[in-house]
């Protein structure tokens, strides 16, 4: 699957010695040297529907820190003080929603090859402050798993992580790329995550991805070989059949996965930036997803109404405690109001919501 999306290879120049780059360069031997901070492919995103370029994989230097605080979406949400660890920006799949789309003006698969060198900086910024639970997660800004196979990312992030008692990392996927996870002897403080939506959602607008099936297959073996796993319905859709479509994805929940292996599961509406619904547009002319109303939050993103969003929370809720009573259930970036109604209780503040989260990490992982 990986040949057929990765056609061209660029390496900055100066990074050819890390490790990253030495694995990429063993796999496609016909590396190309671009200029030291020169960019990749800018005049492909003249062309909307193949301005992602993402059959380029470019080798870049990342020149900021590694290690910052998620963005969030602006006041009056709550955030839940997750951590992102800088890999690489954008992603192989396709998904019609995808907000990279907008959020990452640059085309090509950009991955950070000097993360490997950056790690020992992470690590002191962790071990700085060991009381506190660092959540930190990999899968903001590209997808954690799809590149896996070419990069190697497990390599150095699986034991990195796993020795630092006061951190967890979280690999969100959308794929099945797990082989390499299962054959590492590492898996304390490892989180594996899948991105999950109706089939309906699924079939028609994740482009690239594999079947939701396929990805629980995937989290039931993570799951049998003693990983942690979590999954994240978000953004939700209203499409014809909403109801049942999400059933369905919930009963294929109860087929693969043991309830008492999962740390969290999050819930978010469909939300975008004004900025993404012409490349929507342009990009996949048969998409649904920009159906229904949508109105401008208080962070400048549009969103489905209030009532719309609480109805979508409360029903799978409802589906969600009925497979698992106790799936640490949280919403991302909404308000305290649409918690309340939506949840039966709010956390009031992002710093509430770290807590809760915090205490999932202490609860699931003290119990392994």
């Amino acid at each position: 699957m990986t040949d057929s999306w990765v056609r061209r290879v660029l390496v900055e120049d100066g990074l050819q010695s890390t490790r990253i780059a030495r694995r990429v360069s063993g796999l496609f031997p016909h590396c190309e040297t671009m200029p030291s901070g020169g960019g990749a492919g800018e005049a492909a995103a003249a062309d909307p529907p193949r301005g992602m370029d993402k059959e380029t994989l470019t080798l870049m230097r990342f020149r900021g820190e590694f290690l910052k605080p998620c963005p969030g979406t602006g006041e009056g949400y709550i955030c839940c003080g997750y951590q992102i660890l800088n890999i690489g920006t954008n992603c192989p799949l396709d998904c019609a929603y995808c907000i990279l789309q907008a959020y990452i003006n640059q085309p090509s698969l950009r991955v950070f090859a000097n993360l490997t060198e950056a790690l020992p900086e992470v690590a002191e910024r962790i071990d700085s402050d060991p009381s506190r639970i660092w959540r930190i997660g990999t899968g903001e800004f590209t997808d954690s798993l799809a590149l896996d196979p070419v990069i190697g990312w497990h390599e150095t992030l699986l034991p990195f992580f796993s020795s630092r008692p006061n951190a967890v990392l979280e690999l969100k996927t959308k794929t099945d790329h797990v082989k390499a996870l299962v054959e590492s002897p590492h898996r304390d403080r490892i989180i594996v995550s899948w991105s999950l939506n109706s089939p309906w959602i699924a079939s028609r607008e994740e482009h690239r991805a594999p079947s939701l099936e396929r990805r629980l297959k995937a989290a039931s073996l993570c799951q049998r070989e003693g990983f942690v796993v979590g999954f994240h319905f978000d953004p939700l859709f209203l499409h014809p059949g909403w109801r049942e479509g999400y059933r369905r994805t919930v009963d294929l929940l109860d087929q693969y996965i043991r309830p008492e292996g999962v740390i969290w599961i999050s819930m978010g509406a469909m939300r975008y930036m004004p900025s993404l619904k012409p490349i929507i547009r342009s990009r996949h002319r048969g998409s649904s997803v920009l159906r229904g109303e949508f109105v401008p939050g208080l962070d400048g993103k549009l969103r489905y109404f209030k009532p719309i969003r609480m109805e979508l929370y409360g029903a799978l809720r409802e589906m969600l405690l009925s497979w698992n009573p106790d799936p640490g259930l949280y919403l991302c970036m909404e308000r305290p109001e649409v918690w309340s109604a939506s949840m039966g209780w709010s956390p009031g503040t992002g710093a509430g919501l770290s807590d809760f989260l915090d205490n999932r990490v202490r609860k699931v992982f003290s119990s392994l």
